[in-house]
């Protein structure tokens, strides 16, 4: 069901795939796609791919790491890394689209709990086994229910809940709420 919809997905997207990449590129003249090396399923490492949404080379210049936000969130609200255009990619989800290459790759779902960043693994303790047995998906349930709103603790709960209770129903609910919750920008900062 996943790569059905992640290839029907791309080919009603290729347009604006191509459009936002251009538009990247010729922001800064830094690659379109940007990559990051991420857990997956059985605790495999894969490229987890994005529309580039930062200066080049912004991972070296983290500004706050030590900002009571960056630790309580992972995510700075008004991040000086970010640009203009990447602004507007993060505020409407389409920086992700990108990773429905990783989900027809099989490395990613279209639901389930998100990546996790190798720097942030310790973060999750024991709940870690939990994430390493599905896919990570492009969205999931705290996505959906209020984005970068929902504190970083809750964000796991929602995830593991949606490990330990996954059915071909909950994934449909999750997917139906997708697309209303992005374009609702509930919880975008």
């Amino acid at each position: 069901m996943d790569i059905a919809f992640a290839l029907i997905g791309l080919l009603l997207t290729w347009p604006l795939f191509l459009f936002i990449a251009l538009g990247v590129r010729t922001q800064d003249g830094g690659a379109a796609i940007f990559r990051q090396q991420r857990i997956g399923r059985d605790g495999r490492m894969f490229d987890c791919l994005k529309f580039r949404s930062m200066t080049v080379g912004a991972e070296q210049a983290l500004p706050s790491a030590s900002d009571p936000e960056w630790q309580a969130m992972r995510k700075l609200t008004h991040d000086p890394r970010v640009t203009s255009l990447g602004r507007l990619l993060r505020r409407s989800s389409l920086d992700e689209l990108p990773q429905l290459i990783n989900v027809l790759r099989g490395e990613m779902s279209l639901v389930g709990p998100r990546p996790i960043v190798i720097d942030e693994a310790a973060r999750y303790g024991r709940r870690l086994a939990d994430y390493c047995t599905v896919r990570p998906g492009l969205t999931g349930l705290w996505q959906v229910s209020g984005r970068n709103a929902v504190p970083y603790p809750r964000r796991v709960a929602m995830d593991v809940w949606f490990v330990r209770n996954r059915t071909i129903g909950v994934y449909l609910a999750i997917l139906a709420r997708t697309v209303p919750a992005v374009l609702s920008r509930r919880g975008v900062s």
